[in-house]
């Protein structure tokens, strides 16, 4: 497979490439350009997070704690906390995912599980996409398929390592087809990783539909079922 600087590279040059096309053909202000090419280049390390390697997942665990913070920020403003609040919630994120979820993430996931998967690929994009808060929709549609152009290439990269080219004979290596997959070997972390895609569907649709998934009356409103027994009871 291929090695962690190898999918750095690859996923920077994506980025590069992904960031000058949202400046020079979508049209997008330099900032944006400049983020969307950042965070492609943080995708292509995203499906390794399941990794045990020592160093390097503690650098991609250093670079999500920052970056997942940051793109929360908009949100956190407009749900009217203080500037304090803010600062207070930001540093809480930090610490839960640069230490809480990587112990359980290390302590419940195998490497070329289902964070190697086209699932995995969307759910990384829809959170990009409920995280950062715009005004600018076509902002946030950029976001997440850079988040998704760079995790792909990770999982294509691994692919092209997994294809053992001797001579003119071209054989498969066991590691090949355990990343561009639609299941696992594992039936509980197939299940759970649809469950998490599906339930990001549903937020979706109800930011969609104008709400806030959030806040549980905007649920309710959205959901197409009646749930509050309480006027059953009467």
């Amino acid at each position: 497979m291929a090695g962690f600087k190898m999918h750095v590279t690859v996923s920077s040059i994506c980025g590069i490439v992904y960031g000058t096309a949202a400046y020079k053909i979508l049209g997008h202000p330099p900032e944006t350009a400049v983020l969307a090419a950042g965070i492609t280049a943080v995708g292509g390390m995203l499906p390794d997070l399941d990794s045990d390697s020592g160093r390097p997942i503690r650098e991609m665990f250093g670079v999500a704690a920052a970056v997942v913070p940051l793109l929360l920020y908009n949100r956190l403003l407009n749900a009217g906390l203080t500037h304090e609040g803010v600062l207070a919630a930001l540093f809480g994120m930090y610490v839960f995912v640069r230490y809480g979820l990587s112990y359980i993430l290390k302590a419940v996931s195998v490497h070329r599980g289902m964070f190697h998967s086209i699932p995995a690929m969307l759910i990384a994009g829809l959170v990009i996409y409920l995280e950062y808060q715009s005004p600018v929709a076509s902002t946030r549609y950029t976001l997440a398929l850079g988040v998704m152009i760079g995790f792909m290439s990770h999982l294509v990269l691994d692919e092209i390592y997994s294809v053992d080219f001797n001579g003119i004979r071209i054989s498969l290596k066991s590691s090949a087809g355990s990343a561009l997959k639609f299941f696992s070997p594992s039936f509980a972390g197939t299940v759970t990783c649809y469950l998490l895609l599906g339930a990001l569907v549903f937020l979706v649709y109800v930011e969609h539909k104008g709400g806030d998934p959030t806040k549980l009356a905007d649920l309710k409103r959205n959901i197409p079922l009646d749930l509050d027994f309480s006027k059953k009871m009467k």
